[in-house]
């Protein structure tokens, strides 16, 4: 309770004056406060009118949204807010998005591949879509000390899971199916594509470089035990986990972990928004961007 609260609630029993002078106040400073009274009411209801509206976001999106993303959402159901209230509210009310957990490394080199240059030189930007791609591998957590691999094939111009395979093991064919079915979703074939990923044994072996001859695929690499030359696919796959764990330390199955991933991921290219975009969705900005291109 603040200072100038006391004296209005105890005004009657002991005189404004006489609380002032005990709570060291100027009276002028509580008359001030009293009659501003109405607009904090009033700004007290549209803060809590726009707390309800921002945890139904958060609760639709599984906690994961933060501040700049509610806030995107907020102004595209048409609601005139700025993204320091939006935060400022969360902030008091203790809504906050998901966080990150600790990495756990899954890279093993191959100190003895073909070399192969680094094309990207951690620019992991693309001037449009089916450009730029890269490549890493997580694991999922199942419990009992088991896990699944997940890998994963991301656009760096939509931003956009063009390409994933889950599997119990870290076989070369985890990472080339996830690589074909990114060449499905861009009809068939990524010629003229750059795919980066790190020096895992995985990527450095004979299978993935035919996989991506077939393909079309220019390979890349960056250095060996510098995880920066990677840095885009590892925050990808940081994400997934954490927005799909939600602190959790694992799912109780295999089928679970799964079903967690396909639906993120589908909420991911088709909802989700990303800042990089323009806060709008992968998928709705490849639209977009195929329209300008159309148009141009």
């Amino acid at each position: 309770m603040s200072r100038f609260e006391f004296v209005d609630d105890h005004k009657n029993t002991f005189g404004v004056k006489r609380l002032c002078r005990v709570l060291e106040l100027a009276r002028s400073s509580y008359y001030r406060w009293l009659a501003t009274a109405p607009t904090r009411l009033a700004r007290k209801r549209a803060d809590d009118a726009l707390a309800v509206e921002i945890r139904r976001i958060h609760t639709e999106e599984d906690g994961t949204y933060g501040s700049p993303r509610i806030t995107a959402e907020l102004q595209a159901q048409g609601l005139e807010v700025n993204h320091k209230r939006v935060e400022r509210v969360m902030r008091e009310r203790h809504i906050v998005g998901a966080h990150l957990r600790r990495k756990v490394r899954t890279t093993i080199p191959e100190l003895d591949a073909t070399p192969v240059p680094d094309l990207l030189k951690r620019d992991f930007t693309a001037s449009a879509p089916n450009q730029r791609y890269v490549g890493d591998i997580t694991y999922l957590p199942i419990g009992d000390g088991k896990f699944l691999y997940l890998a994963t094939v991301l656009d760096l111009g939509s931003r956009r899971l063009a390409g994933w395979s889950i599997a119990d093991h870290m076989r070369t064919k985890l990472v080339t199916d996830a690589l074909e079915a990114a060449a499905r979703t861009r009809g068939g074939t990524l010629d003229g594509a750059i795919f980066h990923s790190d020096n895992g044994v995985q990527y450095c072996s004979k299978d993935f470089e035919e996989t991506c001859a077939r393909l079309g695929v220019t390979r890349s690499r960056g250095a060996v035990g510098t995880s920066a030359d990677n840095a885009a696919a590892e925050s990808f796959n940081a994400s997934l986990k954490r927005e799909t764990l939600q602190g959790a330390h694992g799912w109780t199955s295999a089928g679970e972990a799964r079903l967690a991933v396909f639906t993120w991921v589908t909420r991911y290219n088709t909802k989700r928004r990303h800042s990089r975009l323009g806060q709008i969705s992968p998928i709705d900005y490849e639209k977009t961007a195929g329209s300008l291109t159309a148009a141009a």
